[in-house]
């Protein structure tokens, strides 16, 4: 035996070496302009295979016009050396054991304005060129079908993946923001570009990381990035009118229209959007999570103050207009945008205007484990509720360019909401030996009227010395919420033995109102000076003021249909008024390939909280801190190691300040505590990432640590009748923590064509409360991994496809035995047949499975397939008739698990199900060097 390994080990060893000799060969030289000399900086240097023209290496000159290619291995090879402006150089060479070593000395290359002679070769391998940190594709170089969107196009990019939905992945990471020409396009909802502007209009795409606007000024990085493509367009397409319109009508009366129109003319952009559908479609793409809620919940400033918004429903709240898949919607909105440039573009404004409106009905049922110290509480309750929502939303945004050292940015932002909330439970609770413990029958119904503004100045300044900068940011926000509603309620009580206790049936009648108004005030002045060539400071004040106001009312009925009795132990109206003055000196390295920030920022804040009930009052200082620090090396422009640290003082919410008891559940009541105080919490993360461009093979690797000390958790009392009273408290004996880890690989094989990628990722939490003056601890934790397979062949057909199993624990102290620990497994896939006589075949799928655990003791499991078939028409293809079928296995049934604190739930909802659809398609443009399509 001993024998075998030592010659495995051997074997290995030989192999390992020879691996590395056959790929120490290199090639190096510099790049220089021929004319004058010059070193052109970041030159693409390419290797090549010569038989296939296929990337084998590639890098870039270094600022002395160096640079070296190594890990080669022997064979024949093209060099292909390219610089914007330049013509490119290509040379053939090759590499063998007596030619290790290929030095091409000095390259001299010609600015092809200055060429007289000779042959520019342009290939697919000059389609990419990196500018920076910018990578940039040219459109030209990929064929794309007739009438085809921009999507299409995405599609085809290295490192860049589109899933059914519209979302865009590059180099990993989400796609945020996808902007033409530099500018917004309805907000940033990024499938508003990527679904309806044509691929053939398009010149160059850029993707880069979007730095923030004091980032991108300064130049000393925040940390504050998003993933961002820019769409330039062809300036003979940037004239003329473009767009589409959809119609389709199914079975059980589901119906879906849409409506996209755009005008450009130079420099101008005006478009406009129409929705109407019950398909479960809210909008143009996968973003729409933000299309119409409410915005209650703001976040006004980082200084560690009040962040004035509601965390839950207490059943009361507005219903915030979004849908999340739970019942069936009936979707009208509708937009228009507009934007231009003039004075030289010295001067720009943008503006969006979007209405629209939701209804949505459906059932619920939740089941749910009470973890108690020494018993369990199972309750199990059904839900029917009708929704309504109608946003109106505006903003715009003016920016000036004064002179050539400053500007001056200002925008503005006003929503207006009325929504309407209908909920009946009839719920039921039993102990642990199935004995009923007790029934709760109620109603809720609320209005609610919702008015947000939002105002920004910023204005910056940059001097004559390299580096020194000043800027000055101003905003508002004003919110005010106005709601009233009824809480109807009967609840009963069993025994021991499960018999109805005698005189225990209580009912609860109350007409609720709730005002809340909010003025906040943030200001901030920064001011950089760079120290040396590589060393500077960022020195920042702020000053923020808060004012708000929450006003809950209950009143009991002093006859039928009157309510006039104040109910004073749900009503309370309550001041909060804060000013902070925050100071902060952060410090930057910048030199090679190093970037180094640390410092701090410190803010004072004051309290000063008045019970205008009771005219109790309560001031209170705290001093909050946010020290950062961040290391950054970055091997190449496309693999870098990135360290950060962040701490920041979390405030209590203003709803569990407020000393006020909230019954809209009134087995589950909750009580506000005046006297919480801030949590501090430090994050750790820690990012690799390593991109080839070309080859399209990427390894992303993320991970984070965070603990958070004195946390605010739930101290839940809960008495023998099954009642339970909330109120939020400090911990000061425990930190909670968090932590995530994720790491993907992504390649193409060649040879095939093939994308392939593999991900891992595991995340988890270990949070506390009290349960009946018992404290728990809460441990759970997710794994997950998989696979991802794509191929696009233009013309021919695309697939993808995506799966791997899961692996959730969740495990309360109180109740260790009845945990939520159980296996998953998650699948989805997609295909595309381009058949002849213009004609194609779609599909797709989503498969979820959810094993039992000992809490819930039953599988679950659902294949959610779909299908179509399209007939396109004209020589254009603009005219497309499809037929559709979704959910065609009718197991579209809404289902979700979840652990919080010491309750885990299980809810089944209704949801969209099987339904067939004929829609009607038409693209029409008139671009200029086009042609109008009929």
């Amino acid at each position: 035996m001993k024998r075998i390994m030592l010659s495995l080990a051997l074997l290995i060893g030989v192999s390992l070496a020879l691996h590395a000799q056959n790929n120490n060969y290199q090639i190096k030289g510099f790049v220089v302009d021929t004319a004058y000399s010059a070193k052109l900086v970041n030159s693409s240097i390419s290797v090549l295979n010569a038989k296939d023209s296929t990337l084998v290496n590639f890098g870039f000159a270094a600022e002395n016009g160096s640079f070296t290619i190594d890990q080669l291995s022997p064979g024949q090879f093209i060099l292909l050396v390219t610089y914007p402006g330049y013509a490119d150089y290509v040379e053939n060479f090759k590499l063998d054991s007596i030619h290790r070593e290929k030095d091409f000395e000095k390259l001299s290359l010609t600015l092809i304005a200055n060429l007289l002679q000779g042959v520019i070769i342009k290939g697919k391998a000059t389609a990419i060129k990196i500018k920076g940190d910018t990578t940039e594709f040219n459109a030209s170089s990929y064929v794309i079908q007739p009438n085809s969107k921009v999507e299409d196009l995405l599609k085809q990019l290295p490192g860049i993946q589109i899933d059914k939905d519209g979302k865009i992945t590059a180099q990993g990471q989400t796609v945020n923001k996808v902007l033409v020409d530099g500018e917004e396009f309805f907000g940033d909802d990024p499938t508003l570009v990527t679904k309806n502007i044509r691929g053939d209009m398009v010149d160059k795409v850029q993707l880069y990381d979007k730095k923030s606007d004091q980032a991108a000024f300064t130049g000393i990085d925040d940390g504050q990035k998003t993933k961002t493509i820019n769409i330039k367009l062809k300036e003979d397409k940037k004239q003329g009118y473009f767009g589409k319109a959809d119609a389709g009508i199914g079975t059980n009366k589901n119906h879906q229209e849409q409506l996209m129109f755009n005008l450009f003319k130079a420099k101008k952009k005006f478009a406009a959007y129409g929705i109407l559908g019950n398909t479960g479609v809210t909008g143009l793409g996968w973003r729409d999570s933000d299309k119409y809620g409410g915005s209650s919940s703001m976040e006004f400033s980082d200084d560690g103050g009040l962040m004035f918004y509601f965390d839950g429903d207490d059943g009361l709240d507005s219903f915030d207009g979004r849908y999340d898949g739970q019942g069936i919607p009936l979707v009208r909105s509708g937009g228009v945008h507009y934007d231009a440039k003039w004075n030289t573009d010295k001067e720009s404004v943008n503006a969006n205007y979007k209405i629209g409106s939701m209804n949505v009905d459906g059932t619920k049922n939740v089941i749910s484990q009470n973890n108690l110290p020494g018993n369990v509480i199972k309750s199990n309750s059904d839900e029917s509720f009708n929704n309504y929502a109608f946003r109106q939303k505006g903003d715009v945004k003016y920016e000036v360019k004064l002179d050539t050292l400053s500007s001056l940015k200002v925008s503005a932002e006003a929503t207006f909401k009325n929504s309407e909330k209908n909920s009946t439970y009839i719920a039921a609770s039993k102990r642990e030996n199935d004995v009923m413990l007790n029934e709760s029958n109620r109603s809720l119904a609320n209005k609610s009227d919702e008015k947000l503004f939002k105002a920004t100045v910023f204005w910056n300044r940059k001097f004559k010395k390299k580096g020194r900068s000043i800027s000055v940011n101003l905003t508002e926000n004003i919110s005010n919420s106005e709601s009233n509603g009824f809480l109807k309620s009967t609840n009963k009580f069993y025994n021991d033995q499960g018999i109805l206790l005698p005189d225990s049936t209580k009912i609860i009648d109350q007409y609720k109102t709730n005002r809340s108004k909010t003025n906040v005030f943030n200001s901030n002045i920064t001011y950089s000076e760079p120290i040396s060539a590589s060393f500077s400071a960022l020195f920042n004040y702020g000053l923020g003021i808060n004012n708000s106001l929450q006003d809950r009312k209950s009143f009991n009925p002093s006859a039928p249909g009157q309510y006039t009795i104040l109910d004073s132990v749900y009503s309370n109206r309550y001041k909060l008024d804060q000013l902070s003055n925050q100071f902060g000196l952060i410090f930057n390295y910048n030199k090679d390939k190093t970037i180094i920030n640390f410092g701090s920022k410190v803010t004072a804040v004051q309290f000063n909280q008045l019970d205008e009930y009771t005219n109790g009052s309560l001031h209170r200082n705290f001093i909050n801190w946010s020290p950062q620090a961040s290391y950054q090396y970055k091997f190449s422009q496309q693999k870098s190691l990135r360290f950060n640290y962040n701490g920041n003082t979390s405030q209590p919410r203003i709803d569990q300040i407020q000393p006020v008891s909230v019954n809209t559940d009134p087995l589950n009541i909750t009580m506000g505590n005046p006297n919480l105080r801030p949590s501090f919490t430090n994050r750790f993360s820690l990012n690799y990432n390593s991109y080839k461009v070309l080859s399209s093979t990427s390894l992303w690797v993320n991970g984070s640590y965070s603990f958070t000390m004195n946390p605010i958790v739930s101290n839940v009392t809960t008495d023998s009748a099954g009642k339970s009273t909330y109120q939020s408290i400090n911990l000061t004996s425990r930190n909670s923590s968090n932590f995530y880890f994720s790491a993907s690989l992504n390649n193409k094989i060649k040879s095939i064509d093939l994308n392939f990628g593999f991900y891992a990722s595991t995340n988890g939490n270990t949070s506390y409360n009290y349960s009946n003056t018992a404290l728990n601890k809460t441990k759970s934790y997710n794994y997950s991994g998989g696979i991802s397979v794509s191929k696009y062949k233009e013309k021919k057909y695309s697939f993808y496809l995506n799966m791997g199993p899961n692996y959730n624990t969740s495990e309360s102290s109180l109740q260790k035995n009845l945990n939520n620990n159980g296996w998953g497994f998650n699948g989805s896939s997609s295909f595309t047949v381009f058949l002849p006589f213009k004609m194609e075949l779609g599909s797709d799928g989503n498969y979820e499975f959810k094993g039992k655990t000992e809490s819930f003791n039953e599988d679950f499991s659902r294949f959610i397939w779909n299908a179509s078939i399209t007939k396109k028409f004209f020589k254009e293809e603009n005219l497309r008739l499809s037929f559709s079928g979704k959910d065609l296995l009718n197991q579209n049934t809404g289902f979700n698990r979840s652990a919080y604190g010491n309750m885990i739930t299980q809810t089944n909802y209704t949801t969209i199900k099987r339904y067939f659809m004929c829609s009607l398609t038409w693209d029409f443009n008139k671009m200029g060097g086009g042609k109008t399509q009929k």
